[in-house]
């Protein structure tokens, strides 16, 4: 797959009143790879924080373009929180090299690695190596579809915002205490909106859904990447016709930056609903980690019903 440039997401994450005139600086600027991470920074963080994203919900997070404009959002920041797992490997050190700060790099207290406070999926069993596609060798890094592993990183970046930022640190464990409470009852509600759907054979494209199926529930019959990061062939897609034929899968499920032409076509011959989303919140417009979700539960409920 070839790179898609995107330019920085300067998103901030503090209150409105935060962003007016004359107001005061947050406490903490945190940076972050992805957009829900963004939110969730901003969920525990509250008015000490200010949030920045390097990346957009429509790009690609394993590939972007490490721009000089990311290079100084990260020279000014406190903290930077990353998925890990090998996610942002192809950009993410050229950024912290060209950052020339300290304080964000590996080993610091700085740097948060958010794949530490979940349980990981997709663990390679053998030896890893190109020929295989874009395997992760420390496992599948896209737990945040699944909101016990929003819950987790939560929980990583409350605690390290404390160390960071001590005299507020019992802030930030009153915000998560809180917003953990209000993703319980979410869960709650999407649970039962998709209790009907629990074994529903679908269609991914990435290896990306493993997270969120093993959280609902849905049975994988087939994957239209032959290997992760590698574009289908004819056969292949014609193998995962036959297979989604034979399942009766009953949805596709893909990242809106993947082209949807060719699973489009598999969608008409398998019978199937496409699900094309955004891999995160559109913090630009407002929309937090719960937004985000309910928006996510809601396209699925429509395709599997």
């Amino acid at each position: 797959m070839s790179p898609r440039p995107v330019p920085a997401l300067l998103i901030a994450a503090t209150a409105a009143a935060a962003a007016a005139p004359g107001a005061a600086r947050a406490d903490v600027a945190v940076v972050t790879t992805v957009p829900t991470l963004a939110a969730l920074a901003a969920e525990v963080g509250g008015e000490h924080v200010s949030v920045r994203s390097l990346s957009l919900p429509t790009q690609d997070p394993h590939f972007v373009d490490p721009k000089p404009s990311l290079m100084l959002e990260l020279n000014r920041a406190d903290l930077l929180v990353a998925v890990g797992l090998d996610l942002e490997v192809g950009w993410l050190p050229t950024l912290q090299t060209g950052a020339r700060n300290r304080k964000i790099q590996r080993g610091s207290s700085g740097y948060l690695d958010c794949s530490a406070y979940v349980g990981i999926l997709d663990i390679p069993r053998h030896k890893v190596d190109r020929s295989q596609g874009d395997i992760h060798p420390g496992g599948n890094p896209h737990y945040l579809y699944d909101p016990r592993g929003a819950i987790g990183c939560a929980h990583g970046i409350a605690a390290r915002l404390a160390i960071i930022d001590p005299p507020h640190a019992a802030a930030y464990r009153k915000n998560l205490a809180a917003f953990k409470r209000r993703v319980a009852a979410k869960v709650a509600g999407w649970k039962k909106a998709l209790a009907a759907a629990r074994g529903a054979p679908v269609i991914t494209y990435h290896r990306s859904w493993s997270y969120l199926l093993d959280w609902i529930g849905l049975r994988e019959v087939a994957t239209l990447e032959p290997k992760p990061g590698v574009p289908p062939s004819a056969g292949h897609v014609a193998a995962v016709i036959r297979a989604g034929r034979k399942a009766s899968a009953r949805a596709i499920l893909l990242e809106a930056y993947y082209p949807t032409r060719m699973p489009k076509l598999v969608a008409s011959k398998v019978g199937a609903r496409l699900v094309a989303v955004p891999s995160g919140p559109d913090l630009a417009r407002g929309q937090g980690y719960l937004d985000y979700m309910d928006a996510l539960v809601a396209a699925l409920v429509g395709a599997l019903r």
